[in-house]
């Protein structure tokens, strides 16, 4: 295999992880405000990602970074055209973060107030936008023969990008609600399942229109088969959702996001970014690519410290690994 197609799966990869992992992330700080009923609750419920959200944001900069070194023609021309929806979706990380470090610095209802509703804003933000981004990449954006992007935001706000960004949405909250319902216990559990089956049912109609038109229009047979292992997955985790088995539920939704997300980079390759203009203008794994001896060294970098990497994160989620209740949370008013 060459080692630009390496490089386009380890990308991938990177993308699946982040999507799988920040996606219930994003999900739990949406849903503050649907699933809690007082205080408590909320702390409950940024608990249950507050060992873990930072760790799963690395997967993001490792894939912009492998993105930048692998790819600098793919990487210039998505930051310059995509630079307005990929700022708005850094404001809305760094709110966020902002967010989980100042909520519990002082005791006032105002103050928390404040900061849950920017971290319900700083999830929702990105959670639409990186489903517009990757529709957009996937579909295709107008690029001239300079590899430049000659359109502008509206050309991004098309049916099939707005789409993209409502499956984002609805998978998210989904897998945010199967994480709560995991990771807690008494009423929020509860509320947590019911919620988590009504909005399963929402994602998979709008992914399965979603998915279909987009592998109606730059699918492959790869393609084919893991979207339509996603749909199978989803509906296999609302069902047991609806079962009570907690863990086999978002398992479901686990393996939806990375079959969704692993069909889009099949549906593309082997552009990494296709041109509307005209064909012979797409930027793919191989006139977007870095130099070999670039690639050889990024290899082997990544071949010593991506094990220790995962080693990190999953001793992380072991160690915070058992489920979270309003008796767990400390009475001191500044505690977290």
């Amino acid at each position: 295999m060459e080692l630009t197609t390496v490089w386009f799966t380890l990308i991938a990869v990177l993308w699946i992880g982040y999507f799988t992992l920040e996606g219930f992330d994003f999900g739990v700080g949406m849903l503050l405000p649907f699933l809690a009923r007082d205080d408590t609750e909320r702390r409950v419920m940024i608990n249950t990602i507050g060992p873990v959200w930072d760790g799963n944001e690395v997967w993001v900069l490792v894939a912009g970074g492998a993105t930048f070194a692998a790819f600098p023609e793919w990487y210039a021309t998505l930051f310059s055209g995509f630079y307005l929806p990929l700022l708005l979706i850094l404001v809305g990380l760094i709110v966020r973060g902002l967010a989980f470090e100042y909520r519990h610095q002082r005791p006032e209802a105002r103050w928390q107030s404040g900061w849950d509703t920017a971290l319900i804003v700083g999830s929702f933000v990105p959670a639409v936008l990186w489903g517009v981004a990757f529709a957009n990449i996937v579909r295709g954006v107008p690029i001239d023969a300079d590899k430049e992007f000659t359109g502008t935001l509206l050309t991004l706000l098309n049916p099939h990008g707005l789409l993209g960004g409502l499956v984002t949405l609805t998978l998210f909250l989904t897998h945010g609600a199967m994480f709560v319902a995991l990771k807690t216990d008494g009423e929020i559990r509860h509320r947590a399942r019911a919620l988590a089956i009504r909005l399963g049912l929402v994602a998979a109609a709008l992914a399965v229109v979603f998915l279909g038109w987009t592998q109606a229009e730059t699918g492959s047979l790869g393609s084919a088969v893991a979207f339509s292992l996603a749909a199978l997955a989803l509906l296999a985790g609302v069902a047991a959702a609806s079962c009570g088995r907690e863990g086999w539920a978002f398992t479901g939704t686990f393996a939806t996001i990375g079959l969704a997300v692993g069909g889009l980079f099949l549906a593309l390759f082997p552009d990494v970014m296709p041109s509307t203009t005209d064909a012979a203008f797409s930027l793919t794994t191989t006139n977007a690519a870095a130099t070999a001896y670039t690639l050889k060294i990024m290899t082997w970098v990544a071949v010593i410290f991506t094990p220790v990497v995962l080693g990190y994160q999953a001793w992380s989620y072991w160690v915070f690994r058992k489920r979270i209740s309003v008796h767990h949370i400390p009475t001191a008013e500044l505690a977290h």
